[in-house]
Formats: C-alpha cells, sequence, structure tokens
C-alpha cells in the first residue's frame, strides 16, 4: 500500500514540510533544532540549503532523509506523511527513493570502483550482470568511464566523490540529498563536482537537495535556502525572492 501511494502521487509537490520543529533534550536541557519550518521542493529542482554551523540545515536535511523524525509538524514526501510510517517503511523510502552522498565518500577501501557503485543494488536484490550494467551506466554518467576497476586508493578526492555520487543515483532515486559534498575538496575540483550535479540534475532531472556553507556552492543551484537559527530566513532563485 505504502508503494503504491508514493508511485501514484501524480501532481503532489516532491517534498513538504509544514510547520516542522525539532527539540532535542528535555526541560532546561531542550535544545530547539528547528523551529517551525515550511519547505517545499518540487520534482526536478535543484536546491541549495545554506546556514552557519547550528542554524539546523543538517537537522533539516537529516529529516529529508528519514534519518531523523520531527517533534512537531509533518513531513510529506509524494503526498505521503513519512510521520506515519512504521521504521520499516521509512527504511524502504530511503531505499528506493533516496540517494545520499556526504562530505566523507565512505567507500570500500579494497573494492572497485564498480563494485563499490553495486552495493545499493545487491541490497535491491539485483541479480549480478543487470547490477554490474547499472553500475558501468552510473559510472560514466558522472565522468569515470574506463575507471570502473580502480580502487579508492589509486583516485583523487574528486574521483572518489564522482563514486559515492554515482553509488547514490545507481538506484535511481527520486531525490538525491548531498550534505556538504564539497567540503573536503579544493575549489577547483568542487566546481567539477557541481558540474556533475548540474548535469544530473538538467540531463536526468535528479531533484537535488545540498546542504552547503559555500556561498559559490549555492549558487551552482537553481535556488538558494537560507537557514537561521532554526528557521528559514530566505528563500531565493536567481537574486529574486521567492
Amino acid at each position: 500500500m505504502f508503494t503504491k501511494q508514493l508511485s501514484a502521487y501524480g501532481d503532489q509537490p516532491l517534498i513538504v514540510l509544514t510547520r516542522v520543529a525539532k527539540v532535542y533534550g528535555k526541560g532546561r536541557a531542550a535544545m530547539s533544532a528547528l523551529r517551525g519550518v515550511d519547505l517545499r521542493v518540487d520534482d526536478g529542482e535543484f536546491v541549495a540549503v545554506i546556514g552557519a554551523s547550528g542554524s539546523g540545515k543538517s537537522t533539516c536535511m537529516n529529516i529529508l532523509g528519514c534519518l531523523d523524525t520531527p517533534t512537531s509538524g509533518a513531513y510529506f514526501f509524494k503526498g505521503v506523511e513519512v510521520g506515519r510510517l512504521s521504521r520499516d517503511q521509512r527504511a524502504l523510502l530511503r531505499r528506493h527513493y533516496l540517494g545520499f552522498v556526504f562530505q566523507g565518500y565512505n567507500l570500500l577501501n579494497r573494492t572497485s570502483a564498480a563494485e563499490n557503485v553495486e552495493l545499493p543494488l545487491i541490497y535491491l536484490g539485483m541479480p549480478p550482470a543487470e547490477r554490474h550494467a547499472r553500475a558501468l551506466q552510473a559510472l560514466e554518467a558522472v565522468g569515470l568511464k574506463g575507471w570502473e576497476t580502480h580502487t579508492p586508493g589509486e583516485l583523487s578526492g574528486g574521483q572518489q566523490q564522482r563514486v559515492a555520487i554515482a553509488r547514490a543515483i545507481v538506484t535511481e532515486p527520486s531525490v538525491l540529498l548531498a550534505d556538504e559534498p564539497t567540503g573536503n575538496l579544493d575549489s577547483t575540483t568542487s566546481h567539477e563536482i557541481m558540474k556533475v550535479f548540474t548535469e544530473l540534475n538538467r540531463d536526468q532531472g535528479i531533484t537535488i537537495v545540498m546542504v552547503t556553507h559555500e556561498a559559490d556552492m549555492a549558487a551552482h543551484a537553481h535556488r538558494t535556502v537560507r537557514f537561521v537559527d532554526g528557521v528559514v530566513e530566505s528563500d531565493t532563485r536567481n537574486g529574486g525572492k521567492l
């Protein structure tokens, strides 16, 4: 029933947060990470979420990725209220509809690029030949054709991040969630990674939500959402307020 709801969401927005709050701790030790966030992300958008440390942007990303749940408010994914899903259903949502890219590449060191990319497909029970073909296709999409047999130790930092991006998109997710994906990279390589994201968004229609503290990285997105003290301070597109 859950997967049928998601696959038949029609004209519903892809992501909607409604008055989402997140409080850690209780009593005097309580800390509000989010204070009533409203956010909408439509299919095919590339959204950058920026803000200082402690602004709530990473907490918001964890909620979008079903790695955390709101204290109050609601999160709708393809019209389905995520807070009403069971733990197993949220795991299915992550596995089938979300791709993750982090600041650390999280690759298996003794495993080839192609084998690293195949890992999510193993969890989906895909036959070996099919998952290998999909992995090669994903690596080509991020500009790593010819590097399939190389291990992470034989790749540069930028190439390792490309492998991590290929691994995130190999399941053909609805949304790619990227948390500080250029945090470990130099300026030139960071812009190269942003070009990869831009091409995936433009050519494959992958929706991207990216957390970053770098304004020049955020400039590659269609839209920038700025968090301050647990609230959305601004939401802008092409220099104009939404």
